[in-house]
């Protein structure tokens, strides 16, 4: 295997925990701020982009950083190595409710796409890159979310967060429409494609999302049944409007 072997086990129930074994010198990278707590022996360090290229040098990693920089995501990867001599264990979690997608990439072909803020950990060897989207055109005028995939590729085991509960498809041939922001990762094989649905009024007046996913062709989709914007939008509405009386 190129990726460290890890092995692992997902707690709880509506708000899972990823608790990952690391066995002597091997390594889990991690998004800034999803680590929830390791044990001694566990060293942890910031670096500039995922490792999984030795010989990439400094304008190579710069690179890779300056498209995650442009995605919204942090320009470093966080890094967790066990340095004891025995078992070690590092937790993760995401800071919102939803369920713990583990999946081995040495299963799906070793890589996998996913919406950018669905990644959560993987073990050491797994590369990490910005997949700009096909088609963006109207749709990305007026989509809010959705339009920057990160594909992960491998062929150890990853991470991956869902809002709520995870949902599984499997395509064959056929077409599967979902909310863009429904979406949080599928493999190889499956097509996606943007569309703009509806005329003005629903852009203007409309409840449901302007933007869809189209996703067809063969392979495995997963889905989010409670986006986490969707999750802040409804909080942020329902936040009362301080009133500014002045006697």
């Amino acid at each position: 295997m190129r990726c460290h072997n890890i092995e692992y086990e997902i707690l709880g129930q509506g708000s899972q925990i990823a608790e990952i074994t690391l066995e002597p010198g091997k390594t889990v990278i991690a998004e800034a701020g999803m680590m929830n707590y390791f044990q001694q022996g566990v060293k942890f360090e910031t670096k500039l982009g995922d490792g999984s290229d030795a010989r990439s040098g400094v304008f190579g990693k710069m690179f890779s950083a300056g498209k995650r920089m442009l995605s919204g995501e942090s320009l470093f990867v966080t890094h967790f190595t066990n340095e004891s001599s025995q078992p070690r264990i590092a937790a993760f979690a995401a800071p919102y409710p939803g369920t713990i997608v583990p999946l081995d990439l040495s299963q799906y072909n070793e890589k996998v796409y996913c919406q950018k803020d669905a990644f959560l950990c993987a073990a050491f060897g797994t590369r990490l890159d910005i997949e700009l989207t096909k088609r963006i055109g109207t749709a990305g005028f007026f989509g809010g979310e959705g339009f920057i995939l990160e594909s992960i590729t491998g062929d150890g085991t990853v991470f991956l967060h869902a809002g709520g509960i995870v949902i599984e498809k499997k395509l064959d041939g056929d077409e599967l429409h979902v909310d863009t922001g429904s979406l949080v990762g599928f493999t190889e094989g499956i097509d996606y494609d943007i569309k703009l649905v509806g005329g003005l009024k629903s852009m203007l007046f409309g409840g449901e999302g302007v933007c869809l996913t189209k996703l067809s062709g063969s392979g495995t989709v997963w889905l989010q049944s409670l986006p986490f914007p969707r999750l802040a939008e409804r909080i942020v509405n329902s936040v009362p409007v301080p009133s500014h009386n002045h006697k």
